[in-house]
């Protein structure tokens, strides 16, 4: 177990036991496939908790290996033995419902950086759970509205088969006006797409939708590019992140993908955050670090009004939201989940590095789809 507070960013793989006021449980994704994510989230939280100053919050990090029940495991130990008041890290939403109604039922708070599953943002919402990233369809749904304004009619769509999948292409319909040449769920974890591709081929397709986050992402873009087939392709920003780009090369250059992040968004935070995560870790950030900085931010915020152990004190100072987002202006809307503009970005490359710029809106003030279905 590593009890981490962190007193520069450029420490943040060493751990030390320190007493705090504040203790939070970041599970998230370490090792294995999608641990890139994870340790953006990870480290662009660190990077907010050290630049605050602040020595009275405690960071217990865990590698949930992404196995939901071993980050049952390691909720249920933070909760009964660590005594967390706030939770927060988890990447993958099939882990994110397996761990945070029965945390949040517990009175812990959770802040997500990441999963935003629609169970969560309907009818199973909950008072202590806030999500400082997205609902899952969002960036789906602006990439529907982007098919729609670049005229394709004849969309072939995939993603895989678990929650965050499944709310994908419901989100890319949902905006989507178009006919579908094609709708395919693949397996989770996946690496080869020879059938899917040949799918593709022969569907007659004139634009293709996917959703494969990470190391499946990568496979799919780089055997896509290799097949000779010259169809239009769009997706989430999940899939043309800073830290898969370098990975894809040039099979992702030109591609159109759609995010509520980009590095080049003109805020004053936004551009402080890139530079001091340049200067502290060696990288561009990823809308992965931006998420966990911006759910550090608002956990700091809450705390110069009130302590979790004052839960509704807490729970009002997290929905006021009162911190500078990477984003720009940040709300939440009455589920606890963003109120945003969702950006168009394309896939460019600046000297030798792959990375994306903004060439549009998608979608402007856009709230989730749920939100009616959530009574707290």
């Amino acid at each position: 177990m590593k009890k981490l507070v962190l007193a520069t960013a450029a420490a943040a793989l060493c751990a030390t036991t320190v007493m705090a006021d504040v203790k939070v449980g970041m599970i998230t994704t370490l090792s294995g496939g999608g641990a890139g994510l994870g340790i953006d989230v990870r480290d662009g939280f660190m990077l907010a908790i050290n630049q605050s100053g602040r020595d009275d919050i405690e960071v217990v990090i865990e590698d949930d290996q992404r196995k939901p029940d071993i980050a049952v495991q390691l909720s249920d130990r933070m909760i009964q033995s660590e005594r967390v008041d706030v939770m927060t890290g988890i990447i993958w939403s099939n882990l994110a419902m397996a761990v945070v109604p029965a945390a949040v039922n517990q009175n812990v708070f959770y802040l997500s950086p990441n999963a935003g599953p629609s169970t969560l943002a309907g009818k199973g919402c909950h008072r202590n759970y806030f999500n400082v990233a997205w609902q899952n369809d969002n960036l789906h749904e602006a990439a529907g509205a982007y098919a729609n304004g670049a005229g394709y009619k004849n969309s072939f769509i995939l993603a895989p088969n678990y929650p965050a999948g499944q709310d994908a292409l419901t989100g890319y319909k949902r905006f989507y006006q178009g006919a579908l040449a094609g709708e395919v769920f693949t397996k989770l974890g996946q690496t080869d797409y020879a059938a899917e591709i040949a799918q593709i081929r022969a569907s007659g397709a004139d634009s293709v939708f996917f959703f494969l986050p990470g190391g499946m992402g990568i496979s799919f873009l780089k055997q896509y590019a290799g097949s000779g087939v010259d169809i239009p392709v769009v997706g989430p920003a999940f899939s043309f992140d800073q830290g898969i780009l370098q990975a894809v090369g040039d099979a992702a250059l030109g591609v159109v993908n759609t995010s509520q992040w980009s590095k080049d968004l003109d805020n004053a935070a936004n551009q402080a955050f890139v530079a001091s995560f340049q200067e502290a870790y060696g990288r561009l950030p990823s809308l992965y670090a931006s998420q966990g900085f911006d759910t550090a931010n608002l956990l700091i915020s809450a705390l110069e009004t009130a302590e979790p152990a004052d839960a509704d004190a807490f729970r009002d100072a997290l929905r006021a939201a009162k911190f500078a987002s990477t984003r720009g202006d940040f709300a939440f809307g009455p589920n606890h989940h963003p109120v945003q503009t969702i950006y168009a970005r394309e896939v460019v490359k600046e000297g030798d590095i792959f990375t994306n710029k903004i060439i549009g809106v998608a979608l402007e003030n856009h709230a989730d789809a749920y939100a009616a279905d959530c009574k707290m």
